[in-house]
């Protein structure tokens, strides 16, 4: 039997030879409403992924699966999100898989709380801080809204307090200044571990790594990750397309070590 939609999924329906895509949870009754035409979820449910729906102004949509990345885009943001390009190598840098037990600190929007939520699995816990009550609200919202509220729990923390966790396997943090968080970090991590981070400006940089040494952390990682798109046509040839996701931060990688190894406590 086809794997078909039923209602309380999550679909990504796409304009077909346009870039615009809606992400939706299928209800009865529900209706999705677009410039393009009005799309019933009754029509989705019971669809195979991959089906061509029209909308009632005739335009065609494709019903899929919503992939990782795009479910992280679709989150209700209040703050800027981490983008894929970056996240794939912060997932490589935390080394996350099932039963990990991972520290979010900057929670934001929740985007990255999603990701890292699907990579725990459900034996793994991702323990988000964030200093604004309303953002981690809404973060948590978008995390239930994705089905993964039973592995993560939300706290108000600021950058500096001790985290309310002790031998964590990861650390990520996006914060202005991941510098103040650093210390508390290492206090809460498995010797050894990963921590990650991200920042926008190279004075961030230089700071957040300077503490990074200070605090013995090892193994250290600074890196800038671009991607281009390639447009390929049969007739017209294989070039770069115009535009590019370019600069959206400084990604920062290192090994916690034991309290007063290395040189130092």
């Amino acid at each position: 039997m086809p794997n078909t939609f039923v209602y309380g999924d999550e679909v990504l329906l796409c304009e077909l030879g346009k870039e615009r895509t809606y992400l939706i949870v299928l209800e009865q009754g529900g209706k999705l409403h677009s410039s393009r035409g009005l799309v019933e979820h009754d029509r989705v449910a019971g669809s195979v992924p991959g089906s061509e729906l029209m909308s009632h102004l005739g335009t065609p949509f494709l019903a899929l699966r919503p992939r990782l990345d795009e479910r992280m885009f679709k989150v209700r943001r209040r703050t800027q999100i981490v983008y894929p390009k970056d996240a794939g190598w912060l997932v490589m840098a935390l080394d996350l898989a099932p039963g990990r037990r991972v520290i979010e600190m900057g929670t934001g929007s929740g985007a990255f709380t999603i990701l890292l939520s699907q990579f725990v699995g459900p034996q793994g816990r991702v323990y988000t801080f964030d200093r604004r009550e309303d953002f981690l609200e809404n973060a948590l919202s978008n995390v239930a809204r994705a089905g993964f509220s039973d592995r993560v729990q939300g706290r108000v923390l600021s950058a500096g307090e001790p985290f309310p966790v002790r031998d964590a396997d990861a650390a990520f943090l996006d914060l202005p200044e991941p510098w103040l968080a650093i210390p508390a970090a290492r206090r809460a991590l498995e010797p050894g571990s990963p921590l990650a981070l991200i920042v926008p400006t190279a004075e961030q940089l230089k700071e957040a790594v300077r503490v990074l040494q200070e605090e013995c952390f090892v193994r250290l990682e600074m890196v800038e990750i671009l991607e281009r798109r390639m447009l390929v046509r049969q007739t017209a040839g294989v070039r770069p397309a115009e535009r590019m996701v370019g600069f959206t931060g400084y990604l920062v990688a290192g090994r916690s070590t034991p309290p007063y190894s290395v040189g130092g406590p």
